[in-house]
């Protein structure tokens, strides 16, 4: 279920010296304080979450990836090297940043790649056509299809 909190201004709930609340009681809101000639409000949705959700399919498939496993020590080891990458990255590239002329000459390097993509796949129809038969090509190799 879904909630928002929200602090509206003066102008929306006040009216001269007579607040508007009668107008929000026919509303699904619920006021909960009002201070500083502001309200604080709760606005709850009704129904039931989507099963779809991206969050809930990911911590699902990653359950059956440990409930199916027969060698869960690698799984943990795996798992470990993974934080460890992912922290030595995020460290290589603080590192990098902070190097007087490499961020720039790596932007410029960035720019130019960008334009030559756009120029090589983009520009043209052909070339937009192309682009689409090596993504669907590389789609079907990664997913053996």
């Amino acid at each position: 279920m879904a909630s928002i909190t929200a602090n509206l201004v003066p102008p929306l709930l006040v009216q001269g010296r007579k607040t508007l609340f009668r107008t929000l009681q026919k509303l699904p809101v619920s006021p909960i304080k009002e201070r500083q000639n502001r309200a604080a409000l709760v606005v709850k949705a009704t129904g039931e979450s989507s099963k779809s959700s991206t969050s809930l399919t990911v911590i699902k498939s990653v359950q059956n990836v440990w409930d199916n496993s027969e060698d869960r020590l690698g799984l943990i080891g795996l798992g470990f090297a993974a934080v460890a990458a992912l922290w030595a990255s995020v460290n290589l590239i603080t590192v990098i940043d902070k190097l007087p002329l490499i961020p720039n000459a790596l932007e410029f390097v960035g720019i130019l790649f960008s334009t030559w993509f756009v120029y090589r796949y983009l520009l043209f129809k052909p070339d937009r056509e192309e682009l689409f038969q090596i993504i669907d090509k590389s789609l079907s190799d990664v997913f053996g299809q």
